[in-house]
């Protein structure tokens, strides 16, 4: 099997073009994820081939389980398609289990410098989440832990879950403790991502983000527009706002015009290889 290891800010991926997904896809992803005894990565993304769009993602985290969409992913697929010359054009449409997402690319010298995905509206109603509870959104909603633990969070989706909470100093959050208690809470059927957010300005946020079936990560493209979004909606932020994660900058934009958030930032190339197990 060979394969490209990219990443988008230090989210990494080991990406593989295919006709179909091979047997056992998550055991697979999961040996080439894990460091040291594979390749080492965050995820095992695959460009295939697509009847509604230019092409499919489809992609599966370090434990085996698959995602619906990944902002940072997505710009590596386009990167390399683009590229390769498989899609030679510099708008294309990639379908994911999120629904088709357009990008759009900025190219040097022949060469992917920035992405920008229209990762379409974010879904608010608590139900398409999705997350236990009445109908409406989750903004600022106190959480309740079995026990007595109380953390106000704001959810939503971009085709995958997310949980945001606002902390004084995302440096000292404590990501390791609280990350996974977020994500299997029961209140979330489908597990979710949890991004915990320190507002610097008005212009401005800093994320860290703990990913559904990874664990902390350098970066995260939906994590970053749902920190975005649930910062917008609790009055904090403007709604064009630049996102530092650990792995570098992102810019986010909700634009009133149309309602979708888009995403900006870049992916890099950094080798290719061929696996090989052994028997």
């Amino acid at each position: 099997m060979h394969f490209v290891k990219m990443h988008g800010l230090g989210n990494d991926f080991v990406v593989v073009m295919a006709r179909t997904l091979p047997p056992d896809t998550p055991e697979l992803a999961r040996k080439v994820c894990r460091p040291h005894f594979g390749v080492g990565a965050d995820g095992l993304v695959f460009i295939l081939p697509s009847e509604e769009a230019d092409i499919t993602m489809r992609i599966f985290n370090a434990d085996g389980s698959e995602a619906e969409m990944c902002g940072n992913a997505i710009r590596c697929v386009a990167k390399l398609a683009y590229e390769t010359r498989l899609i030679p054009y510099q708008r294309m449409r990639i379908a994911t289990g999120a629904g088709i997402k357009p990008v759009e690319l900025t190219v040097k010298d022949g060469k992917v410098v920035s992405c920008t995905v229209d990762m379409g509206e974010p879904i608010l109603e608590r139900s398409a989440i999705p997350m236990q509870g009445p109908p409406g959104k989750v903004v600022n909603e106190p959480l309740i832990f079995e026990d007595g633990l109380v953390l106000r969070v704001t959810a939503l989706s971009f085709g995958n879950p997310h949980c945001v909470l606002f902390v004084p100093a995302v440096e000292e959050a404590p990501v390791e403790e609280l990350g996974p208690r977020l994500e299997h809470h029961p209140a979330f059927p489908h597990r979710t991502n949890v991004e915990f957010v320190e507002v610097v300005g008005p212009s401005e946020i800093r994320v860290r983000v703990w990913e559904r079936g990874v664990g902390e990560t350098l970066a995260c493209g939906s994590g970053a527009c749902a920190a975005a979004v649930a910062s917008i909606l609790n009055g904090y932020t403007a709604r064009e706002i630049v996102v530092h994660l650990p792995g570098g900058d992102l810019r986010i934009h909700w634009k009133e015009e149309d309602g979708h958030v888009y995403l900006q930032g870049p992916a890099t190339t950094v080798f290719k290889g061929e696996w090989l197990e052994e028997e």
